[in-house]
């Protein structure tokens, strides 16, 4: 086995362990399984059961949670009308991006196809905030303003308005957390400096907040 061939097959090894029944392809994307929209809890509920914890167990999320969870954040609703989301976004920029940082890797979610890129294969989870419960969780999602989708002309407030798309985000993820019965708090106390550097960002794309997702530890 050559060193390409062994690096590809150890990828493909870590993606299936971060999410048992995911794996990546060549292309280092992985296809999430569709997302289910006829279980879980009803919507209020989920509302009922909302709330913020900060105790996570170490057992990996499955595959349809992730699936369902990163659907419900901001995936595409309506296909048939452009690729609309799930959550607004002020002139349908769409600027927001998902992405989701396990011991196994850093992935950005591609809600079009509904699939995983990888990003990076090394854990940042503990870049993704400061308290100690974050390092240990499964799964963190980084929420990432890309100002280069935006057209600013006739805006005011633009900066504001990538952090209430990113409040739209944040609150679905919650009721979709709810619904699977999983644990969750989202968070500002980042070392975003840290962190943009290790998920190799651009000047253009800004770390709104984070979100630390996983079983609840009894």
């Amino acid at each position: 086995m050559d060193r390409r061939t062994f690096l590809e097959s150890t990828v493909v090894l870590a993606a299936a362990s971060a999410f048992p029944g995911i794996a990546l392809a060549k292309d280092q994307t992985a296809a999430l399984p569709p997302p289910n929209l006829t279980g879980g809890k009803p919507l209020y509920a989920a509302m009922a059961e909302r709330r913020t914890q900060r105790a996570f167990a170490a057992e990996p999320l499955s595959a349809q949670m992730l699936s369902n969870i990163l659907w419900a954040g901001f995936g595409v609703n309506r296909p048939d009308q452009g690729g609309r989301r799930t959550a607004p976004s002020a002139k349908n920029w769409q600027e927001t991006d998902i992405y989701a940082a396990t011991a196994d890797g850093l992935y950005l979610y591609e809600a079009k196809d509904h699939r995983l890129r990888l990003i990076a294969d090394k854990d940042v989870r503990a870049l993704a905030g400061k308290q100690d419960f974050v390092a240990g969780a499964p799964l963190n999602l980084i929420y990432v303003a890309d100002m280069a989708k935006i057209d600013s002309s006739g805006s005011a407030g633009t900066l504001e308005l990538t952090w209430a798309d990113t409040g739209f985000i944040a609150q679905n993820v919650y009721l979709a957390c709810a619904s699977e019965g999983l644990a969750a708090v989202v968070r500002a106390n980042i070392d975003k400096p840290a962190l943009a550097a290790a998920m190799k960002l651009t000047d253009k794309q800004v770390i709104t907040l984070s979100h630390t997702i996983g079983h609840p530890k009894a």
